[in-house]
């Protein structure tokens, strides 16, 4: 059985994401670490993001939220990649956050490129993307992820809704909202919204919606299955 990391930039386990990634790599084993594991809430708040940090939001191991600076997970990402790798054949990060280039030695599944280029491939030339993420300063951020890698006569629009602290009905305006705009497509940009919620944002919007976390996991279920043919051929 081949064996999927799954790297979250908070802590591990996660009850609300592992088993619909599960549900769809049904032939591999999960293996679920953390960038945070180990650090009390107090430690992590001790970081305050920076001024000139970029905002992320995670989810710690008692099933609350955080937020949290880049930097203070770039300065733990690589060595837990690189411990995770070790006992995997592929990863999976669990964050469509914008990181910097990372080493790695095993396949690695970054959703920041998968979830925006994916939905550049479905736009079209002329479209517009609605994209819902979980904070609103990072709605910058996201505007320029995703409008780099679409056409140039396609755009982009931003709304925010977390998917740890906002509610089903908030989820449902900012879909509504972005499809009010002018959106063709809305993508929901962080691993933390769930298949129920993309049901709900397409719901209340009337567009087809692009999950991050399931998008992701299929192109990995994709290389995992050609790990397992090479395997059962030579044996």
């Amino acid at each position: 059985m081949t064996r999927l990391g799954v790297l979250t930039i908070g802590q591990a386990p996660r009850p609300d994401l592992v088993p619909e990634l599960t549900a769809l790599v049904p032939t591999a084993a999960v293996v679920e670490r953390g960038v945070l594991d180990g650090l009390t809430r107090a430690e992590i708040e001790a970081r305050p993001v920076a001024p000139d940090d970029h905002a992320l939001t995670t989810r710690l191991a008692d099933g609350s939220s955080v937020l949290l600076g880049e930097s203070l997970v770039m300065e733990r990402l690589p060595g837990v990649l690189a411990d995770l790798e070790r006992e995997v054949d592929a990863v999976l990060l669990a964050c469509t956050g914008a990181f910097p280039e990372l080493e790695h030695a095993k396949p690695l599944f970054v959703p920041d490129r998968l979830i925006a280029f994916g939905a550049a491939a479905l736009l079209g030339d002329t479209g517009c993307v609605g994209v819902v993420c979980p904070l609103p300063e990072q709605r910058a951020d996201t505007e320029a992820k995703f409008g780099r890698r679409l056409p140039s006569g396609a755009r982009v629009l931003t709304d925010a809704c977390s998917p740890y602290t906002g509610t089903p009905e908030e989820l449902a305006a900012s879909a509504r909202r972005l499809a009010e705009g002018g959106a063709d497509l809305l993508a929901l940009d962080c691993i933390g919204y769930t298949e129920e919620m993309r049901a709900r944002a397409a719901a209340a919007s009337g567009l087809p919606v692009v999950l991050a976390r399931s998008v992701c996991v299929r192109l990995a279920s994709e290389v995992l299955d050609s790990l397992d043919a090479r395997a059962e051929a030579a044996a």
